[in-house]
């Protein structure tokens, strides 16, 4: 059996937007900051995709579904994580788990962790853990300026 691994990394900036829902790791924060993205900027999901596709040697989230391609415009991006890992499959590679770090001290990750994990996980068809991180005052993501996670990915092919 081969075994790959992937890494993958996104960060977005926090903004005060009443029209724009807070998403990550697939739940809807009820917050008055939104992420801004060309998709729902779901920084956990990008993460992951970026980490799966890495891990397949398949590029990065970019290059699958880039920012200057209205078609990704608003997408939801669990919707993005289920292909970019269809694509991983379709590659031979299987998924064999997906492991997130989020840093961000607001929204607090906990109360729904278990709720994430399970979105995640349906939509690679693998088990993926997401663990929070807090910035502790710094640089721009300690000042409430963005979210930021790291993800890694394992890949088997028989």
């Amino acid at each position: 059996m081969r075994v790959r691994v992937g890494q993958g990394f996104d960060v977005h900036r926090l903004v005060d937007d009443a029209d724009r829902p807070l998403v990550l790791g697939g739940v809807v924060f009820d917050s008055p900051l939104a992420l801004v993205g060309h998709s729902d900027a779901d920084v956990i999901a990008h993460a992951c995709a970026d980490a799966l596709l890495g891990a397949a040697g398949l590029g990065d989230i970019g290059q699958h579904f880039p920012d200057t391609d209205d078609q990704w415009a608003g997408a939801d991006s669990l919707e993005l994580l289920a292909e970019a890992t269809r694509r991983v499959r379709e590659a031979g590679w299987e998924p064999g788990n997906v492991d997130a770090s989020v840093v961000t001290d607001q929204p607090k990750l906990a109360p729904v962790r278990e709720l994430m994990n399970q979105r995640l996980s349906a939509a690679v068809g693998a088990p993926v853990t997401v663990k929070g991180r807090r910035p502790e005052g710094l640089g721009a993501i300690g000042r409430g300026e963005g979210v930021a996670c790291w993800a890694v990915a394992v890949v088997t092919r028989p």
